[in-house]
């Protein structure tokens, strides 16, 4: 048992931040049978954004991690429970021998020098040799997030960035991070693993394509003029018209455009979009306007989105998974337009995954956008559940 991963979860609900931490340190001890605490991470609820610097103490104290992450989030992800509204903390903790951590910061006040320079990047981040996932945390008012996730995938192609934004505050510097010993209220913190254990990343986006694929043969910046030849905009009042009344409904939800993203044309499925919302008309001129910078010669196809569909995609993703051994635990970055704003019933993306896998340790956040990989590459997305399984190398087949 000594040289085998082992994931814990624990939540707790309540204001009495020395009973919470009494609480979760219990239940992650009880899960751990007392093996040392790797790694930890924390989400709290808004209601401890000014006590973030103590509960991070009372969780230090109490596990002892070598290295304790987490944020403030409007609402927090237990193992069975989305938990919305009440005053909560819901953690992961982890033994892992054989892993190597690297925990990081950015510092909000030199982004320009960190993202300019390659030198620069790799000594902020100083990520150990192979590394296998980053996970991050930001502040979605002082961090420019696309920049960040540009950064990575150009100085560590490859490498999957899982994470979310931080939402517990609606105002700038109203956010919590923990990092260790440290608070921050502006910039990014993350760890970087790398060592002997395996992981999956789900991203499901809660979509599903109608009509045909495109070719993008005119566009400026997030203006399409031209989807193989023709205005798009007559093209999508084509396709409406082909909808099921009950599709043509879901328009009420808007209507998304995906991008094709390292996949070739003829073997599209959902897992290769990169979905963005169409966000305005013209039209004079047919053209559109979608929120995200496009270019010609792009392959993109109109999706719609609604509960029964985000419900549906994120069993297809994780289907796969019951042909091997349950994962160790997960961390979950859900977006904080899912939960019952999505669905018409409490807990619906955590019941989807505990069916399917089956009771594995988790926890995680509603965030302000979810971090996760498509086709290669890591992107910010909204409306989105993104998810990090961890086994040990041998769990998989």
């Amino acid at each position: 048992m000594e040289n085998e991963l082992i994931f814990a979860s624990a939540s707790a609900r309540g204001r009495d931040i020395a009973e919470l931490t009494r609480a979760l340190s219990e239940q992650i001890f009880d899960q751990l049978a007392h093996h040392p605490v790797d790694l930890a991470l924390a989400f709290l609820s808004p209601h401890f954004a000014r006590a973030a610097v103590f509960i991070a103490d009372g969780l230090r104290d109490a596990l002892h991690p070598r290295v304790l992450l987490g944020c403030t989030a409007e609402g927090v992800i237990a193992r069975d429970a989305e938990i919305e509204r009440d005053a909560a903390i819901t953690l992961v903790a982890a033994h892992l021998p054989g892993v190597h951590l690297a925990p990081f910061a950015f510092d909000a006040e030199h982004w320009d020098a960190i993202l300019s320079s390659r030198l620069r990047f790799d000594e902020t981040l100083i990520a150990p040799r192979d590394p296998k996932i980053f996970l991050l945390l930001a502040d979605p008012f002082s961090t420019p997030t696309e920049r960040v996730l540009d950064a990575f995938n150009t100085h560590h192609p490859g490498i999957p960035v899982i994470g979310g934004m931080a939402s517990g505050s609606a105002r700038s510097k109203g956010n919590s991070l923990l990092l260790n010993e440290r608070v921050f209220i502006e910039g990014a913190v993350g760890v970087a693993l790398a060592g002997a254990f395996d992981l999956d990343v789900i991203v499901s986006q809660g979509c599903r394509p109608i009509g045909r694929a495109y070719t993008v043969t005119e566009a400026r910046e997030n203006v399409i003029f031209k989807l193989g030849g023709e205005p798009p905009l007559p093209q999508i009042q084509n396709l409406i018209e082909q909808l099921a009344p009950v599709d043509r409904a879901l328009l009420n939800n808007g209507l998304f455009i995906g991008r094709a993203i390292g996949a070739e044309r003829d073997a599209l499925g959902r897992g290769d979009f990169l979905v963005r919302g169409v966000m305005g008309v013209d039209h004079t001129s047919g053209a559109i306007a979608v929120g995200d910078y496009i270019r010609a010669g792009e392959t993109i196809q109109f999706h719609l989105r609604d509960a029964t569909t985000a419900e549906e995609d994120l069993e297809m993703m994780l289907t796969p998974q019951t042909f091997f051994e349950p994962p160790l635990g997960a961390l979950l970055f859900s977006c904080n337009g899912r939960g019952t704003r999505m669905y018409n019933r409490p807990d619906g993306d955590v019941s989807t995954i505990q069916k399917i896998l089956g009771g594995v340790s988790l926890a995680g956040f509603f965030c302000a956008g979810e971090i996760g990989p498509i086709g290669g590459k890591n992107f910010l997305h909204g409306h989105t559940a993104s998810m990090v399984l961890f086994r040990s190398v041998s769990q998989v087949g």
